[in-house]
């Protein structure tokens, strides 16, 4: 049977929440910094370039940075709050006979 869960007490769960989106908001705003930056360098070197290229940069590297820090605030979360202790990883022996 499995163990309970830290994030099954509210109050821990609500904490742990907060801070997932407080980290979430600051690599938002970084994520907006970068992608400014990378626009104006490459406007400076390329010139003028369609805008589709620049949209699709500002997309390829928000997206990117958005999706890594949200999938790595998942796995602080996770092991910040004790959840990974609480799941049973007693697998049975594969060994070959």
């Amino acid at each position: 049977m499995a163990r309970k869960s830290p994030l099954d007490d509210p109050e821990k769960a609500a904490y742990a929440w907060a801070r997932y989106r407080r980290i979430m908001r600051l690599m938002f705003g970084l994520t907006v910094g970068v992608v400014l930056i990378a626009i104006a360098i490459l406007y400076d070197s390329n010139g003028e370039q369609s805008v589709h290229f620049y949209i699709a940069v500002a997309l390829g590297i928000g997206f990117t940075m958005l999706l890594t820090s949200a999938l790595m605030g998942l796995v602080f979360l996770s092991n910040g709050t004790g959840h990974d202790e609480a799941v049973d990883n007693n697998l049975p022996d594969n060994e070959p006979d």
